[in-house]
């Protein structure tokens, strides 16, 4: 039973064949609305979640098909103490496929090792965020027309940023990519991320502290916040939290047509001021999200013969 944990398990044709499948929804949703008729998606959240859950929702229902929800670990059997995996199993019995977020890198793995229903990781911990970087390249897609040539400013928690190391690998992928590493010292983009993805595949990067020397270099800038709920140490956060605020002024060191993304939700990282101008784009991700879920549950619906 096939299932999508970690943005790699997808093939660059596929990537293509999913960006072309949400286009044509984009296109002409009626024809999309009855794909997923009598057809349910269980969506087991053991951490909060605004839009990927409500974005998976969404998609399900725009399809024709229906919802089972878990929007927290406390609503569950979970907090008796019930393992992953038995979870799993029971929820597998429900449902056509299941979308999950758990705080714990892995747990994913072991979800879909015990699923008989396909498994989309929504986030387990820091590790990876395969949707969201589903709905970045849409969006660098829609944005750009292209995923060559390209230099990406990730910026922020480049050290627990799930979205961040998803987009990195793949990226990877295209011909011309170049990354600036954005943080601050402590925030670092992991060395297995730096040695496993960007190296062994000899793709160029800098690391900096700096934000605005950097904005002229950029095709994208890729916003994080500091994520307060990763943190050991409530003094840390503190201390680390205002490291980089995009502003109106910031951004005219940048170029006419730079994109500025962002997987939300933002905390001050990016001020308000910004949203009005042209180059602003973390809102389209999240219909982007939508979209490219859609295409997902259709595509591994398919493949396990439950279309």
């Amino acid at each position: 039973m096939r299932s999508i944990i970690d943005v790699m398990d997808l093939s660059v044709e596929e990537l293509d064949e999913l960006i072309a499948s949400a286009e044509d929804i984009i296109e002409d949703p009626d024809k999309y609305a009855e794909v997923c008729r009598r057809k349910k998606l269980g969506t087991l959240f053991f951490e909060p979640s605004t839009r990927t859950r409500m974005s998976f929702e969404a998609a399900m229902y725009e399809l024709g098909g229906h919802v089972i929800s878990m929007s927290e670990a406390g609503s569950s059997s979970a907090a008796k103490g019930e393992s992953v995996a038995d979870t799993i199993k029971t929820v597998s019995n429900y449902v056509d496929i299941i979308a999950m977020r758990h705080p714990k890198e892995g747990a994913a793995l072991v979800a879909a090792r015990n699923a008989s229903v396909p498994v989309i990781n929504a986030g387990d911990g820091g590790h990876c965020h395969p949707t969201q970087t589903l709905a970045d390249l849409l969006t660098i897609h829609r944005e750009k027309g292209s995923f060559e040539n390209l230099t990406i400013g990730l910026c922020g928690d480049l050290k627990f940023g799930r979205t961040v190391h998803s987009l990195c690998t793949a990226m990877s992928r295209y011909a011309g990519t170049k990354f600036v590493l954005i943080s601050p010292e402590e925030l670092k983009l992991p060395s297995y991320v730096k040695k496993g993805v960007l190296r062994k595949k000899d793709i160029p990067y800098t690391q900096t502290t700096d934000l605005e020397g950097s904005l002229k270099d950029l095709d994208i800038l890729y916003m994080t916040r500091i994520q307060r709920e990763r943190f050991f140490s409530e003094e840390e956060y503190l201390r680390l939290k205002d490291s980089y605020i995009l502003t109106e002024e910031k951004m005219k060191l940048a170029p006419e047509k730079m994109i500025v993304m962002h997987p939300l939700p933002r905390v001050n990282e990016i001020s308000v001021s910004v949203d009005e101008d042209p180059r602003a784009c973390y809102f389209k991700q999240v219909l982007n999200g939508k979209y490219m879920r859609m295409a997902l549950i259709i595509k591994l619906l398919k493949e396990a013969g439950r279309l």
